[in-house]
């Protein structure tokens, strides 16, 4: 690569900067096309290792899955074979068989029927010397095996003859496929009859199905007897002779099952197993598996496992080639670098022979480009100036705008505070007229004395809302809040007089005391109330208004709510906003001075509202 690099960028003699680009561009193409036939070739190479990598892998898992379905496949036979050779040396049942008794046969059906449930067999029953069974576990059921005759069944000639026989096959009577295991009942004059124990294999194919891995069982002749997919159940492996098929088909073990090949197709041998092709249930495609088989202990059975290989395949592939280009990049990227040293040194030989021939041109230029930039740069001094004084006015401008603002909110914010306490003043004055014409001179002194203490109240008022104005802080101290409460409410009592029954307050006990001050704080109650009052309207049956407190630890919130309508979305957004209101009259700042007087003593409001109304919460240190 360095002698590639080393002839299309030679450091010697003038390059014409036209011709050294071509140069250039032709080895980065060159050289893009090795990296791209390199990096082909070693994810093909990385592709065929990793899949058979995976192939060995997968092979191994499988051969470990198919032992485990094998074993488990044993433990329930070897579980069920012993039942036949212990039922036939039973004395009662050999007495039963001789005489026929019809209590003795009760009693035997009742045994069977016992022992059925305790082992999980399908179903014990005992066939006479002639064929006819004679007893069952199932002797209850409607279609009892009692009273059939079995003597076409293999099972039971290989038993009479051979003592002991293992068939599978389709039940006659249940239309249910299993294992028959029979042994014969011998008595003193010669065979008595046949005991068999039908085991059905739905527990095994169930956990072989959940496993989601095909697996089935197949006899010698290849024909799917024991499967985890119920449709491939006596379908075969490959064609079965026709004479074979019509003696399996007059034998009745497999019913009237067709006996069709199995939808596999070859599609690679490996040393453990081989590649196949399937159509799985439900699909039109083929899909490739790991076919393994493995011989049943004990019985002619041969268990194949078949593992799903495009899974195992495909992630060993992407792997494989991730690692093999994580290895190829950096080769590839130290390649780029040197053919990107020599292409920049040829460019800078290139430049500096060009910068050669111009540097006298642009010594000229540069003369004249001096002195335009001369006169450029006056004329931005002078923008520059007339800007600053144009800046300067505009923010003097604004300075003015923000005090009157400032001074209209803080005239509004007065004008808004005063106004409940002079409509206090306006009905005790009311009041105090008419017990002086009634001649009540005390009663009119009281409200006299509360007119006094309200117009105390307008001075407290406006000291803080200066104190506000002028960003002022006045110390918090323990305040009752039971009696923020009741001051509260003794100053809305007059106005809202109509809807005081609509209140409902929790009073909190004397000794609970919050940090703040009494006239700021009851502003605060008087708004929230206020707002309150004027959200339910005019109902007069189901508005309500409530007050309740909770103290937490080292805080103490209050929670004035309503079910009113709720506050609109958009004035929600906005609510602690100076002058943003939804109410004609109304100037937008109660919220606002309410949330100033609350941060003062360290706590905060939080609202919540919806269409079944409004509540907010007043949080502030516990004294």
């Amino acid at each position: 690569m360095h002698k590639l690099a080393m002839n299309f960028f030679p450091v010697s003699g003038p390059l014409r900067a036209q011709e050294s680009a071509r140069r250039v561009q032709r080895a980065w193409v060159l050289y893009g096309v090795f990296s791209a036939v390199l990096a082909i070739l070693v994810l093909w190479v990385t592709g065929e290792v990793a899949r058979r990598l995976a192939t060995v892998s997968l092979e191994a898992q499988a051969r470990t899955d198919a032992d485990l379905n094998a074993a488990l496949l044993r433990a329930v036979l070897e579980k069920q074979r012993a039942l036949p050779l212990v039922l036939a040396q039973d004395t009662a049942l050999g007495d039963a068989l001789v005489t026929q008794d019809r209590a003795a046969l009760d009693q035997l059906n009742h045994k069977l029927e016992g022992l059925a449930t305790g082992t999980q067999a399908a179903v014990i029953y005992v066939i006479g010397r002639h064929g006819v069974a004679v007893a069952a576990s199932n002797w209850r059921e409607p279609d009892s095996f009692v009273g059939n005759d079995y003597r076409f069944r293999e099972y039971y000639q290989k038993a009479i003859s051979s003592g002991k026989a293992e068939h599978f096959a389709l039940g006659s009577v249940s239309k249910k496929p299993g294992l028959y295991i029979s042994q014969r009942v011998d008595g003193a004059s010669g065979p008595l009859g046949v005991v068999v124990v039908k085991l059905e294999f739905d527990p095994v194919e169930a956990a072989w199905a959940a496993s989601q891995k095909p697996t089935y069982v197949t006899d010698r002749r290849g024909i799917v007897l024991i499967t985890s997919i119920p449709s491939w159940r006596f379908m075969t492996i490959g064609e079965i002779p026709a004479n074979a098929l019509v003696a399996i088909r007059e034998s009745l073990q497999f019913g009237e099952a067709p006996l069709r090949p199995l939808p596999f197709r070859q599609a690679g041998d490996l040393d453990g197993g081989n590649l196949v092709e399937v159509v799985m249930p439900g699909s039109t495609g083929a899909t490739e598996f790991l076919d393994l088989k493995t011989p049943v202990p004990t019985t002619p059975w041969t268990l194949q496992h078949l593992v799903e290989t495009a899974p195992s395949f495909d992630a060993a592939t992407r792997e494989g080639r991730l690692l093999a280009l994580l290895g190829l990049l950096p080769v590839l990227a130290a390649g780029a670098l040197l053919l990107r040293r020599r292409h920049v040194a040829s460019l800078r030989i290139s430049e500096a022979l060009r910068a050669r021939e111009e540097l006298e041109r642009r010594v000229l230029e540069r003369t004249a480009d001096l002195s335009q930039a001369r006169d450029r740069l006056q004329m931005e001094i002078t923008d520059h100036r007339n800007t600053e004084q144009t800046l300067q006015a505009v923010q003097q401008d604004l300075v003015q705008a923000n005090r009157l603002a400032i001074l209209g909110q803080v005239a509004a914010g007065v004008a808004h505070e005063i106004n409940q306490p002079v409509a206090t003043i306006r009905a005790y004055a009311d009041n105090a007229r008419v017990f002086l014409e009634r001649g009540q001179g005390a009663s009119a002194a009281d409200n006299l004395g509360n007119i006094a203490a309200l117009t105390e109240r307008i001075g407290v008022i406006t000291d803080e809302l200066r104190a506000l104005s002028r960003k002022g802080r006045r110390d918090a101290e323990p305040t009752s809040l039971r009696l923020v409460i009741e001051g509260a409410v003794q100053l809305l009592r007059s106005r809202f007089a109509g809807r005081m029954e609509t209140l409902d307050i929790a009073l909190p006990p004397p000794d609970l005391l919050v940090m703040g001050m009494r006239i700021r704080l009851e502003q605060v109650l008087i708004n929230l109330l206020q707002n309150a009052f004027e959200a339910i309207g005019d109902k007069k049956t189901d508005g309500r208004v409530e007050v309740r407190f909770e103290v937490t630890g080292e805080a103490v919130g209050v929670t004035v709510s309503d079910n009113g309508p709720g506050i609109a979305p958009d004035i929600l957004q906005s609510l602690f906003t100076p002058f943003n209101t939804s109410k004609e009259s109304g100037l937008g700042l109660g919220l606002v001075i309410s949330k100033d007087i609350v941060a003062d003593y360290g706590g905060r409001i939080d609202v919540s509202s919806s269409d079944a109304g409004t509540s907010f919460t007043v949080h502030l240190k516990k004294a």
